[in-house]
């Protein structure tokens, strides 16, 4: 006569194994998830702050002084340039830059760049040797406007694993250079 074998334990044994594997990644998704929607709720407040300026000068405040708060970031400058003249404005306020700098440092940018780094880009003017996180977003306007970039920096060191946030600051950025376009339009 010959033997049963069980192989219930085992695959009682794989099958919690495999429970485990999935509520792990449930875990994971939802707490990406409650992520992406703080991050799209901070965006939103940025874009309405942005709308309810009441002119360019009112503009430059609240994307340097206002959005390092609701963005949770650290620094935030805003460079533009047109024909020979360009600008930078950050928390310590508005100086006048050479443009070929600002030329230069959205040459290589196409959209959003997300990265680490052991000092911030030059347009953090003073708070550049303490930012180790920055993201640079281009902004494009059609001729006579400006061009430019806005920096947002952070000085915790941050890992960047997902497009998602790039699709959100490329959206904040296409809001800030049609609002920058709107109060210099004649």
């Amino acid at each position: 006569m010959g033997s049963v074998i069980s192989f219930e334990d085992r695959a009682v044994a794989t099958l919690r194994a495999r429970v485990a594997e999935v509520e792990e990644a449930n875990q994971d998704l939802i707490a990406f998830a409650r992520g992406h929607s703080g991050a799209v709720a901070q965006i939103h407040g940025a874009v309405l702050a942005a709308i309810e300026a009441e002119g360019l000068e009112h503009l430059i405040h609240v994307v340097t002084q206002d959005w390092p708060q609701m963005l949770g970031v650290d620094a935030v400058a805003l460079a533009l340039f047109v024909g020979d003249v360009g600008f930078c404005a950050d928390a310590d306020g508005l100086r006048m830059v050479e443009p070929r700098m600002i030329e230069h440092a959205i040459a290589g940018i196409d959209g959003v760049v997300l990265r680490g780094v052991e000092r911030g880009h030059p347009l953090f003017g003073p708070a550049a040797p303490l930012i180790r996180a920055e993201a640079l977003v281009r902004l494009d306007n059609p001729a006579p406007l400006p061009c430019g970039l806005i920096a947002l920096g952070q000085r915790a060191e941050q890992r960047f694993e997902t497009r998602h946030g790039s699709e959100l600051l490329a959206f904040l950025g296409s809001v800030l250079a049609r609002m920058v376009g709107r109060w210099l339009l004649p």
